[in-house]
């Protein structure tokens, strides 16, 4: 019976830069948060970064079990970034190009950019 070499399929090149990219994505969501009134670390703590993206958004935090539906995750993505953008003054063609197909674009320029939050903004 052959034995099966875990050691192969793991690469500390692929973990740090799996980390590297994890720790750029959240310090980013980070100050976007930020803008948002809510704390920083917040976009490091697994599930809970998508129960506060949820909030600013202005929906449950309930809402995240459903990212775990096929086809519901894809719809409530798609909400979820155009009521971030509503909230950040944002067009809904800019929300579903860059804050749902090309992410990290958007949210450095959420993060980085002139736009201020606004919960009433949403609707």
């Amino acid at each position: 019976m052959d034995m099966v070499d875990t050691e192969s399929y793991f690469s500390p090149g692929y973990f740090f830069a799996g980390l590297i990219g994890y720790i750029i994505a959240a310090l980013i969501l980070g100050f976007v948060f930020s803008k948002a009134g809510k704390p920083v670390w917040a976009a490091f703590v697994p599930i809970y970064n998508m129960i506060v993206h949820l909030n600013i958004a202005g929906l449950s935090g309930w809402f995240f079990l459903l990212y775990f539906v096929p086809l519901a995750n894809i719809v409530l993505a798609i909400i979820v970034a155009i009521r971030v953008g509503q909230a950040f003054a944002r067009s809904t063609a800019f929300s579903i190009l860059l804050l749902w197909l090309f992410s990290l674009i958007g949210y450095i320029i959420l993060a980085f950019g002139q736009s201020t939050y606004d919960r009433n903004r949403i609707g």
